[in-house]
Formats: structure tokens, sequence, C-alpha cells
């Protein structure tokens, strides 16, 4: 009864297989704040020593690896443009029958201050066309995500074509800083998910703040 007991934990324990990060292609989104999912799939690619190449079966940039622990997953960066971000998740799924469950996409989030990042079982797309194509596409919200702060525009009264500069516009010397350090974590908590699973690894992942000029303002 015990061991039964056991085994059924064990199978609830969420183990990404595909990691997404979002983002839009061309050199002239580089570094933007938009594109910080792709840059956390850079880093996660640098660690693991995994080399990307474009994939036109899968619409994007993928690499399939073996993470530390043992661990083969998949890496993707879909390059179908944010709106349309689903379209080369939904392919890497097809393609290898993975459950949606089994898919932790990394995106940028304006309600989350530069220095946080948030990892969730499940959610809405929260207005994130990105996360609005891949819910579509796999017909399902129930699977694992990432969200790194980017903050919200400095003036509250911004108009729509000032936020959309601000997650197209490019990090400040300042915030540059703070984000080097965010993929760095981004790298941990992805590890975390792998070693122990999704749930466990949020309790880690979502109490850091790793802005300490935001910590100081508030002490």
């Amino acid at each position: 009864m015990q061991a039964a007991s056991k085994s059924k934990q064990k199978q609830n324990i969420l183990i990404p297989q595909l990691i997404v990060g979002l983002g839009n292609p061309e050199p002239k989104y580089d570094s933007t704040r938009h594109n910080i999912g792709f840059a956390a799939i850079d880093a996660l690619s640098r660690s693991w020593q995994a080399s990307l190449s474009e994939n036109r079966k899968f619409k994007g940039e993928y690499a399939e690896t073996t993470a530390p622990g043992g661990k083969k997953v998949y890496l993707l960066k879909p390059l179908t443009y944010m709106n349309l971000s689903g379209q080369s998740i939904g392919a890497v799924c097809s393609w290898y029958k993975l459950k949606p469950e089994s898919v932790l996409v990394i995106y940028d989030d304006m309600d989350l201050p530069v220095g946080r990042v948030r990892l969730r079982l499940s959610g809405a797309a929260g207005g994130h066309n990105g996360m609005k194509s891949t819910i579509s596409h796999l017909s399902s919200k129930n699977f694992p995500r990432l969200r790194i702060g980017i903050g919200r525009p400095k003036n509250p009264a911004t108009s729509e074509n000032g936020t959309v500069s601000h997650v197209l516009g490019k990090f400040t010397p300042e915030e540059k800083e703070v984000i080097s350090s965010v993929t760095n974590y981004v790298v941990e908590c992805v590890e975390l998910c792998l070693q122990k699973g999704v749930e466990k690894a949020m309790n880690d992942c979502n109490r850091k703040n790793l802005n300490v000029s935001e910590k100081a303002s508030s002490e």
C-alpha cells in the first residue's frame, strides 16, 4: 500500500521535456525586453553546451540535449514571430507526441519588476500574445511557465504605443546588469524543475529578488 502511494506520488511530479523561450526573430529584436525568453534559452544552451540550429519542420531554432542529471530535453526558440509562437511549439509537441504539461514556456511579464521571476504550473495568457498562441495550439492552459519580470513603463499613463515601445525597447544599462543575473538564475530554476519537478522548484525560484537597488529602496 505504501509502495503504491510512493509510486503515485512519483508519477505526479511534473518534469519538463520541452523548454521554450518566446521572442521575435531578426537582429533588431535582439536584447529587447520582449525577447528575454530567447535570452533564457541562449543561457541554457551555453550552460549545457547545446548547439541550437534552425529546424524548418519545427519553425524555430532547436536543440536536443542532455541536461545536468542526465535527462534528455528539447530547447526551442520559435522563429514564427511572437504572435504565432504556438505554431512552432505545436509542431514539436506533435512530432514527439508531448503532452502540454511537459512544455515549460519562458517569457517576459510587465506585471513583474526587473529582477523577479515567477514559476507556475498553469494559468491564462495574461494578455501576452505569445502565450495566447501557445494556449491555442496546445488546446490547454495546463502547462508550466516561467515569467521573467521586465517592469512597466515609468510613466503610469503610458499609451498603448508607449507600452509597445517599452516591450520592444532594450533594457537600460542598470537593468542589463540585473538581467545578466536573472538569466543565470533562470538556468538554476530550470535545472531545479528537471531535478525536483516544477511544483517543488516553485518554492525556491519564486522567492528571490535579484534587483539589488529595488531591495535597497524598499528597506
